[in-house]
């Protein structure tokens, strides 16, 4: 059983814990109103696991020794109130579906760390619920994680239990950045070879792209259509949207190894290029020819068949204009096009598909550098280079997306020393996160409600598989999705204190679902990777 002050990300408020409540036994029944069934079937596998108790369905509202699902729409939907009453009933109200949901991550809080694990533990498990209410809802709409599968391949499995790490920390986006130039990992079917050449690579380079180590074990995957179904579908029922990413102009290599006409083949000799097997900014850009056109739209075609959400991500960062300037079919592109430089060609392809994905009912979203050249008209921005791409978007009317990565890049390292496995970027402490506000002060009111929310993000060039993914993202995932949905104050008023007090208890949680987090006191001896390079950054990141 879990303190109510224990909850991680805090609620906006609890009253309570009184003395009384109610044990969970094998005659507990869920009542589910209309609209609550993914919740009811997600306490029933989660608890029902955890405490082998069979929560039998009853159509009975009036039940006790019994958890009640219901809806009340004169609440926000993601919203919700958790009333553990003193005559052995328990009742969620959400706003909406997505708020019944929430308050059941609460409910499974409230339970202990046990109520994580898949199993008893105990011959005699106890799932006990002190009487308390607590009233919630959430600061920002759009609370994200985004996960890089190009560098570093995730299965399908991992991907899956990312997803149910989100749920529990109440994130409700999962940003897919499914293409790069070290590997395409979604199947198309018009495109056969996007998989079968430009998922895999011969070697990848161990660290750093200054290191000088390789690993010569070819690396790849992919997920085919049902597998992207099954992700998606996944996601719906723990009310998380996944916004899939495909990288255009820049960061195609891949793409243009598996099908050279793609790229710039009069200044390059792209039969030659194989899927990029380093880090960093490639040279390698798409053409800028009516055929790439018609290529990425077929693309998307099959992209927006397999994924419902209403945002769909076209990349648009760290593109060189290099080959362009380079290529007289760019050159007189531009010309054709009335564009004054190469800025203008990237912005006309990211305005191409702003039109094109607007006309089927979604909406563009890019990395900030798609506002060079002029911001394509309905566009969103995701700002990673720090606050200024974002606020100059949202003061012109656009919705954003904070990201900076001087603040919630989980790639980055998370302690000095020598001891931090291929240590990337400044520090950024568990409290650096805690601290991080995803509203600039400064923003007009007007121009911060156009600020969707957060998002923090895990490029994974120097995480080689699931236990390193973990040590980068946690804990410090848990002190983002406070700031992405607590009423917190301003960063220096933050309780850093009680947050460290809450995340022991929160510890134990991550422990029964077997995350390999960063301990406290610093990582384990089988955490670090001494000896590979990494590109660490000193000081103070500059707050740009």
């Amino acid at each position: 059983m879990t303190h109510p002050m224990d909850l991680i990300p805090a609620p906006l408020s609890v009253e309570g814990p009184y003395r009384c409540g109610f044990l969970l036994d094998r005659r507990t029944t869920l009542c589910a109103a209309p609209g609550t069934e993914d919740t009811e079937r997600w306490l029933r596998t989660a608890l029902g696991a955890a405490f082998a108790l069979p929560l039998r369905s009853t159509d009975d509202g009036n039940a006790t020794n019994s958890v009640r699902l219901r809806i009340d729409d004169t609440l926000a939907p993601e919203a919700y109130r958790l009333d553990v009453l003193m005559n052995r009933v328990a009742v969620i109200t959400g706003g909406g579906p997505a708020g019944v949901f929430w308050g059941a991550q609460t409910l499974r809080q409230l339970l202990g760390p046990e109520a994580f694990r898949k199993a008893p533990v105990k011959e005699k498990p106890v799932a006990a619920l002190v009487a308390q209410t607590i009233e919630d809802a959430p600061r920002f709409g759009w609370r994200g994680l985004m996960l890089d599968v190009s560098r570093h391949f995730t299965a399908k499995d991992d991907v899956l239990r990312l997803l149910d790490l989100l749920a529990a920390h109440k994130l409700n986006v999962f940003h897919f950045h499914l293409t790069d130039d070290q590997g395409w990992r979604i199947e198309i079917e018009r495109h056969p070879r996007l998989t079968e050449v430009g998922s895999w690579r011969a070697r990848s380079k161990w660290g750093h792209r200054a290191s000088p180590l390789w690993t010569d074990t070819p690396h790849g995957g992919f997920y085919t259509r049902d597998d992207i179904r099954e992700i998606v579908a996944y996601a719906a029922e723990r009310h998380i949207t996944v916004v899939p990413e495909i990288d255009l102009p820049g960061h195609s290599q891949a793409a243009i190894a598996a099908y050279p006409e793609l790229g710039n083949t009069d200044v390059v000799d792209t039969a030659a290029l194989t899927v990029w097997d380093t880090w960093g900014v490639n040279p390698n850009v798409l053409a800028p020819t009516e055929q790439v056109l018609r290529f990425y739209e077929g693309v998307f075609e099959e992209v927006l068949e397999l994924f419902p959400s209403p945002f769909v991500h076209v990349g648009g960062d760290e593109c060189p204009k290099d080959q362009w300037k380079a290529s007289p079919a760019a050159q007189a592109r531009m010309r054709e096009l009335g564009l004054a430089d190469e800025d203008g060609l990237q912005s006309w392809f990211v305005r191409h598909f702003d039109r094109w994905l607007t006309a089927r009912g979604r909406r563009l979203i890019g990395w900030d550098e798609i506002l060079e050249g002029g911001l394509a008209e309905g566009a969103a921005v995701s700002s990673w280079r720090g606050y200024a791409g974002g606020i100059a978007a949202a003061e012109a009317g656009h919705d954003v997306v904070m990201c900076p990565e001087q603040h919630v890049y989980l790639d980055h390292r998370q302690a000095p020393g020598e001891d931090e496995p291929m240590p990337i970027g400044y520090v950024r402490t568990l409290e650096d996160v805690y601290r991080f506000e995803p509203v600039p002060p400064g923003l007009s009111a007007e121009a911060a409600a156009h600020v969707l929310g957060t998002q923090a993000n895990v490029w994974t060039e120097v995480m080689e598989n699931r236990s390193r993914v973990d040590y980068q993202v946690f804990p410090r995932l848990a002190a983002f999705a406070e700031v992405a949905w607590s009423a917190l104050p301003a960063p220096e008023e933050r309780d850093y204190t009680g947050f460290e007090r809450r995340m022991d208890t929160h510890y134990r949680r991550l422990d029964a679902l077997g995350v390999d987090y960063r301990p406290p006191a610093g990582p384990l001896p089988r955490q670090r990777r001494p000896g590979v390079l990494g590109r660490p950054l000193e000081g103070t990141p500059p707050n740009v």
